[in-house]
């Protein structure tokens, strides 16, 4: 008899499950589609939606929820405020799609593509230029002239 048992187990024990999750909404976040099994993209759906709702709040409390339930990784939260929250403002819920595929030939397992509703558009970090002080030039001017010649 099965009590309080809830969620999908996948035949792991938690922390690989818990990464797995995390690696599959990495993936999603960075690729805008992936290619799994029905069971894993099912699993982690409700995670995707949570975490589109706690970045769209955009409070210090919610990005460091995010944050913690990514495991640290900056660089996906950061879509995830930045651009994901910013194309899904006007909706709800429902920001994911599963497609069927065909089954996959070793196992017959049922695969699936698992997508953003809307298309993400992903805004470029403005890269820092690098400044070079007009002393430091004078510098490098100064060793480019004071080096010797090889003779031949």
């Amino acid at each position: 008899m099965k009590k309080k048992v809830f969620g999908r187990k996948l035949s792991r024990e938690r922390s690989s499950r818990e990464m797995l999750f995390v690696s599959l909404v990495e993936n999603l976040v960075l690729n805008n589609k992936i290619i799994t099994t029905k069971a894993k993209a099912k699993a982690i759906q409700g995670m995707i939606d949570g975490l589109v709702v706690l970045a769209k709040k955009q409070t210090l409390a919610s990005k460091r929820n995010v944050l913690s339930k990514l495991k640290g990784k900056k660089e996906v939260s950061t879509i995830l405020w930045r651009d994901v929250a910013k194309t899904f403002s006007e909706r709800v819920s429902g920001f994911t799609r599963i497609i069927s595929l065909p089954q996959r030939k070793g196992d017959m397992a049922e695969m699936v593509r698992l997508e953003w509703v809307e298309e993400i558009k992903k805004t470029e970090k403005p890269k820092k230029e690098k400044v070079i002080s007009e002393k430091k030039i004078k510098e490098i001017k100064k060793e480019v002239k004071t080096k010797p010649k090889m003779k031949k």
